[in-house]
């Protein structure tokens, strides 16, 4: 039971992360591979049916820009912030800062001195 409540519980706390982890990628043009690899590479992995649902989905709310690029091999569609997406990251990274400020603090009550 607490097995099923962690893994419920995680997933959530992951879900909300994501859109911040992805927009902090996005400060230049990259292609949804290279973007998972690199997300990976610091440690959040993040599958297909998640992230490319995810682009769609920020690029339909004017957050992020794409274009199709075919110069090297097959072509591949190119994702960056957008004026917009700019300057929610930068609210969302604030936002995130103090909240995790603030669960630092909470969490320090919990550990031994």
């Amino acid at each position: 039971m607490v097995s099923d409540a962690f893994d419920k519980l995680e997933q959530e706390l992951r879900r909300g992360v994501v859109v911040l982890a992805v927009l902090s990628q996005l400060r230049d043009l990259r292609y949804g591979y290279e973007l998972r690899q690199s997300l990976a590479g610091q440690g959040l992995t993040i599958e297909e049916g998640t992230l490319y649902p995810l682009l769609r989905r920020l690029e339909g709310q004017g957050l992020l820009t794409s274009e199709w690029r075919t110069t090297e091999g097959k072509p591949r569609r190119y994702y960056a912030l957008s004026t917009d997406g700019r300057t929610l990251y930068q609210r969302l990274t604030g936002t995130w800062r103090g909240l995790n400020e603030a669960m630092e603090h909470l969490l320090e009550e919990d550990t031994p001195t």
